[in-house]
Order: structure tokens, then sequence, then C-alpha cells
């Protein structure tokens, strides 16, 4: 079945980095554009990247361009998004997800990983 799992949230001081990998299993994963979107509590979810099916196209929220980049392994299926100069309004639940069209209406999602900025 369809599998995409979240790894490397964490705990991280603001102006800290982390790395977020999306392992996917179950689907042709290179037909698939990738996207990482996040979720703050409270708050509506917000698409943080997204990236083409090779990867070679990419786009940002305006919110985290020139902090966090997208990148993709299609020989490993996997999906990651390096978070640099992170700020405590980046703590969210992300989330990858695989979109068939574009950066949007994803058709399969993972279970999400916890990223907090706090001092």
């Amino acid at each position: 079945q369809v599998q995409l799992v979240e790894s490397g949230g964490g705990l991280v001081q603001p102006g800290g980095f982390l790395r977020l990998s999306c392992a996917a299993s179950g689907f042709i994963f290179s037909s698939y554009w990738m996207n990482w979107v996040r979720q703050a509590p409270g708050k509506e979810r917000e698409g943080v990247s997204c990236t083409s099916r090779s990867g070679d196209l990419t786009n940002y929220a305006t919110s985290v361009q020139g902090r966090f980049t997208i990148s993709r392994d299609n020989a490993k299926n996997t999906v990651y998004l390096q978070m640099n100069s992170l700020k405590p309004e980046d703590t969210a639940v992300y989330y990858c997800a695989a979109s068939t069209t574009g950066c949007d209406r994803c058709e399969f999602w993972g279970q999400g990983t916890q990223v907090t900025v706090s001092s």
C-alpha cells in the first residue's frame, strides 16, 4: 500500500536547522510531484514547498524562501526539506504529500512530523 513516512523533526532553537526526510513506497515516486505542507496549531494548512517529478522545478512559500530547500532522490524514493535559519513561526507539523498535478491537490499524505522552534 501507499506509504509516506516523514522523519527528522524535533526541537530546535531559533536560528538552527533541521533536515526532514520523507520515504515513499507503494507508488511510482518519480511520477509524482512532491510537496511539503505544514500546519501550525490553530492555523490553516500551508503549502511550504514542492518539487517536480525530476526535481528540476521547485517552488517555495514566501515565508520560507531563501531559508528552506527541497530536493528529491528518485533512486531512493525520498524527498527532503532542508530548513535553515528556523524561526518560532516555523513551528508546525510538517507533512509530505504526493501529487499528480503539481503543487496542490495531493493524493497521498504522510502522517507528519513535529517541528518545534523554541529557545
